[in-house]
């Protein structure tokens, strides 16, 4: 009987306060929904941690050629490298080579390679060193512009530069999400004061007749719960639209290539139950808080 006058009291205060109610969930579907693309960004298992272990692993420096380049420079090139103790293994790649990978790695990308001719690439060793920060030794050792060598080029430099970036992308929507949730829990308190302000008279009557006063909060924290239980819940759909129509559609090319993780459902599923939990667990200490700082049932 209890729990039934509890429920009921839950969806009373629901369809009383149901603008306020729908501006709450909405509020807190965004702010979960951006918490959740954070997590699966940068999170444990998320994307950049999956890009760092398949990049970092295949750091290497490039020593392009330069068009002119004559047999006894590459030979020179390559005498250097084999007897240098900071190359652990490198491997040449002539013109042919160097546009037969690229028409690989940009298969999905059909245009691109139309659009390339086969003759832009230019012939290079890619280098694999002992020690991948040690690689201003080998700079030093083939200046750029000089015997055949075009440039050297860093790929673990050009990596640090995108992760930075990937990173800053993460923070930047950790942080968006950080305010809506502040917003979501301003906009909780305010809806608990004013439900708890227009049932003033039934909860008076019901601890005059003996009712404890968590009997009578439980129904607030039940409609902020349920708020937020809802809010999680088309965060978590929004997750899934995203992976469907984003990652596996419009970024497909890019992973078939290997240049980005794919997106599991795994992770999908375990970030939607995380931030589902999290705007449950948020909104009801937002509603037990108001409750008992702000208003006395």
């Amino acid at each position: 009987m209890r729990v039934n006058f509890v429920l009921s009291e839950v969806a009373t205060g629901l369809r009383r306060n149901l603008t306020m109610t729908v501006a709450m969930i909405l509020t807190t579907a965004i702010s979960l929904g951006l918490m959740g693309v954070g997590l699966l960004i940068g999170g444990p298992g998320g994307m950049i941690p999956k890009m760092k272990d398949i990049f970092y692993d295949k750091v290497q420096v490039s020593i392009f050629l330069t068009d002119d380049v004559t047999q006894e420079q590459r030979d020179a090139i390559e005498a250097q490298l084999s007897s240098s103790s900071e190359v652990q293994s490198f491997v040449y790649e002539n013109k042919e080579e160097a546009y037969e990978r690229f028409q690989q790695q940009f298969s999905q990308q059909p245009e691109l390679v139309e659009n390339t001719p086969a003759d832009a690439l230019p012939e290079s060793f890619r280098v694999e060193l002992v020690n991948p920060e040690r690689y201003p030794v080998i700079a030093e050792q083939f200046p750029n512009g000089e015997n055949g060598v075009d440039r050297v080029r860093d790929e673990g430099d050009f990596l640090d530069r995108l992760f930075s970036l990937l990173n800053g992308a993460r923070n930047g929507t950790l942080a968006v999400a950080v305010v809506q949730a502040l917003a979501a829990l301003l906009l909780i308190s305010n809806t608990i004061q004013l439900a708890a302000f227009n049932r003033r008279n039934e909860t008076s009557i019901m601890r005059l007749v003996g009712a404890s006063r968590w009997y009578t909060q439980l129904p607030f924290i039940l409609e902020a719960a349920f708020a937020g239980l809802i809010g999680g819940l088309l965060a978590a759909g929004g997750l899934v639209v995203a992976k469907v129509l984003f990652v596996d559609k419009t970024l497909a090319g890019p992973i078939k290539a290997g240049i980005i993780p794919q997106v599991e459902w795994s992770a999908v599923i375990l970030n939607s139950a995380i931030i589902t939990g999290v705007g449950v667990a948020l909104a009801a200490s937002a509603a037990y808080v108001t409750l008992r700082l702000y208003v006395r049932l």
